[in-house]
């Protein structure tokens, strides 16, 4: 068993409704290991995981947020290896949040991701590549739409 700590962190869906359609905005990971995911990060100390989820869209998306939404789905995971920049946590522990945001290029921060996409629900689970990040999309695409009227 490892022994160290879980880091807060945040799972945030990003996505759009445009022309009565949910898009979803996925990054290209670079930083730690590389496959695709949705914006994600650690919770800071005297931080707020709200202030986390705003703090992280903005800086892995520089998009604007219109509505947050947490839902009470959590989870955590063990890190593959120690990482140089997270001595002594082993993984984190999350909570699920979505974002809607006003459609558009997203400014991706390029020390942790090389390129981003908006894609449809069916498409985004095909290319995300972790299965927790898949079950969070799926609880979010659930939410939309048997919650949201005007899809």
């Amino acid at each position: 068993m490892k022994k160290g700590k879980y880091r807060k962190a945040v799972f945030v869906v990003v996505y759009v409704i445009k022309n009565k359609k949910i898009k979803y905005l996925i990054l290209k990971r670079k930083k730690h290991w590389v496959g695709w995911e949705f914006p994600k990060g650690g919770v800071n100390l005297f931080e707020t995981r709200n202030h986390a989820v705003k703090r992280e869209v903005g800086e892995e998306t520089g998009l604007k947020i219109l509505e947050i939404k947490k839902f009470n789905d959590y989870g955590k995971y063990d890190y593959d290896r120690e990482y140089p920049d997270r001595k002594g946590i082993i993984g984190q522990d999350f909570l699920l949040y979505s974002a809607e945001v006003e459609f558009g290029k997203a400014s991706i921060d390029k020390h942790e991701h090389s390129d981003f996409k908006w894609m449809n629900f069916n498409d985004a689970m095909k290319k995300i590549t972790w299965e927790n990040q898949k079950k969070c999309l799926k609880i979010v695409e659930n939410y939309l739409q048997n919650e949201i009227p005007r899809i």
